[in-house]
């Protein structure tokens, strides 16, 4: 191999196992804000479409120091943990049935990619009907947005896991709860995850849909309140609340997917 073919291999290397200090994304997020300040103080977009940034955080300010931000918040995260966690071990061990069992995958696989294309958030008006006015119905329309993902990307992984392994694990005299805790379970956890983080964008998105619909209390009809008072500092204040919940989730997702799968 010529001595510049090896150079150019070598910087390619470099290139892709670069480290990127964690610097550069605060100083992205830092530019933003000050971009977004000084379109606000220039007036180029009305202060009633777009507040700046510092009139946001003085209201949100406010929201704290008299606690109705900590009454929503709290409102909302009992509701998408409770109907995360629920749809998400629903999702996982329906998911591990239809891709271990070959009967149950003929008789419900049809049936859950009928169900799934339908938009959950038009069902809020019929789980009201079954479970009545009060907090059930908000945690049952996000746990079965949760549901869907994560049993399809659970049930993808089991599919994907090697035929050989499986034989192997039975020809070696595991039973049927080794090879799935084993074998399928191990090979199937990226998928697995993957459809976990596809769930908490929808989850949170069911959960600012059905406060707006059906609740008193939330960040979501804290949102609602305030767009419809014209008050946009404090309804983004709330909208700026739900990014940094639905930051706070995917950061615990990538933390609990380093521990569960240290090979990846």
């Amino acid at each position: 191999m010529e001595p510049t073919t090896k150079k150019v291999i070598k910087n390619r290397v470099a290139f892709l196992e670069k480290q990127i200090p964690g610097y550069v994304s605060v100083a992205g997020i830092v530019g933003l804000l000050v971009l977004w300040e000084l379109v606000c103080r220039l007036n180029i977009v009305p202060p009633l479409f777009l507040p700046a940034p510092s009139a946001i955080i003085m209201d949100g300010w406010q929201l704290i120091s008299s606690g109705e931000l900590f009454k929503n918040f709290m409102a909302s995260l009992y509701r998408i943990l409770g109907g995360y966690a629920i749809g998400a071990v629903f999702g996982i061990l329906v998911g591990l049935m239809l891709g271990f069992s070959k009967r149950a995958d003929a008789i419900f696989t049809p049936i859950v990619y009928a169900i799934y294309p339908i938009p959950k958030i038009a069902l809020l008006p019929l789980i009201i009907l079954w479970f009545g006015i009060g907090e059930m119905p908000k945690v049952a329309i996000i746990a079965l947005g949760v549901f869907f993902p994560v049993l399809i990307n659970t049930f993808s992984g089991v599919k994907s896991v090697d035929p050989i392994l499986i034989k192997a694990a039975v020809t070696f005299g595991s039973n049927h709860v080794n090879v799935i805790r084993k074998v399928i379970l191990p090979g199937a956890l990226p998928t697995i995850f993957a459809g976990l983080k596809l769930a908490a964008g929808t989850a949170l998105l069911l959960l600012v849909s059905a406060e707006m619909i059906a609740a008193q209390y939330g960040i979501g009809a804290m949102v609602l309140h305030y767009g419809n008072l014209m008050i946009t500092t404090k309804l983004m204040a709330g909208v700026l609340i739900l990014s940094l919940l639905g930051l706070l989730f995917n950061r615990g997702l990538q933390w609990l997917e380093r521990i569960l799968i240290p090979w990846k």
